[in-house]
């Protein structure tokens, strides 16, 4: 049985509480939860977009659900409602791609005509998806995903941990072999 602490406590039972002065410090405990690199591409009303992301989990088998969590402040965030979207997980050597879509571009990235969503070329995994749900998430919008096509290709993985990437070795990765 997990018993719940007092909300908002911190070690020593002293609640912590987020304001103005202490916002920096709680986005900084957040990032010592390293991450995946991903980026959500979908076709909006008028054109391509492309988001990078690190909130993106898996949510069910069956159906198979991911979810991915879109910052509502996002100038794509109210065109990926009720739009099909893939999300491309990122190899460790795409690390301009990632920043490319995160707001620093270069390059134009190649894109792959997929059945359901637009994807990237190259990247280590993909899932296109339908829309399933999406829930209020505060300043985000959590969007559910149904898993329509997927694939990955060996590699080493792109993470962020600690406001700077690194990289998962691909020995690291996937348990397929034990199921």
């Amino acid at each position: 049985m997990i018993v719940p602490r007092s909300r908002g406590a911190a070690e020593g039972g002293v609640p912590r509480r987020i304001d103005a002065s202490t916002l920096p410090h709680f986005r900084g405990s957040l990032g010592r939860f390293a991450t995946g690199v991903a980026i959500v591409t979908f076709d909006g009303a008028t054109r391509r977009h492309g988001i990078t992301v690190n909130s993106f989990t898996s949510v069910s088998m069956d159906p198979p659900l991911v979810l991915v969590s879109i910052a509502r402040k996002s100038r794509a965030h109210d065109e990926l409602a009720n739009t099909p979207f893939t999300v491309n997980i990122l190899g460790a050597e795409q690390k301009a791609l990632a920043l490319h879509f995160a707001g620093r571009p270069s390059h134009e990235p190649v894109w792959v005509e997929g059945e359901t969503a637009p994807r990237l070329a190259g990247v280590l995994a993909y899932f296109s998806c339908t829309p399933w749900a999406a829930y209020d998430g505060g300043d985000h919008t959590l969007y559910l995903g149904e898993v329509q096509d997927f694939n990955y290709r060996r590699g080493d993985a792109l993470a962020f941990a600690n406001s700077a990437f690194t990289t998962i070795p691909e020995s690291q990765l996937g348990v397929e072999e034990l199921l």
